[in-house]
């Protein structure tokens, strides 16, 4: 079975969590992907760079959804949900390149 980087799961669920939200009507259904997801990269970082690791980037990742609500008043809800995942995207990659 092939491995998916934390990197893509994350931004799978941030990227996911809205689409499914926006698409269904339903919020709590967004949620439940975006929890899914976020907990699955949460593990995954854990595993590969350790629990303090996993916090910041787990912290990062719950900071950008919550951070992208304002900015999608500025931007767009797309833009600010494509810039959010971009962060967590790179500090994501930027931990599993330290670690290799």
């Amino acid at each position: 079975m092939t491995k998916i980087p934390t990197t893509t799961v994350a931004a799978a669920g941030l990227v996911g969590g809205y689409g499914v939200a926006r698409w269904s009507g339903r919020r709590e259904l967004g949620g439940v992907v975006l929890a899914a997801a976020g907990a699955t990269a949460a593990v995954g970082w854990r595993r590969q760079a350790g629990l303090g690791t996993a916090a910041a980037l787990t912290g990062l990742y719950v900071a950008a959804f919550g951070g992208s609500h304002p900015l999608a008043k500025k931007v767009g809800a797309w833009p600010a949900v494509f810039a959010v995942t971009g962060v967590v995207a790179a500090a994501s990659a930027a931990t599993a390149a330290r670690r290799r």
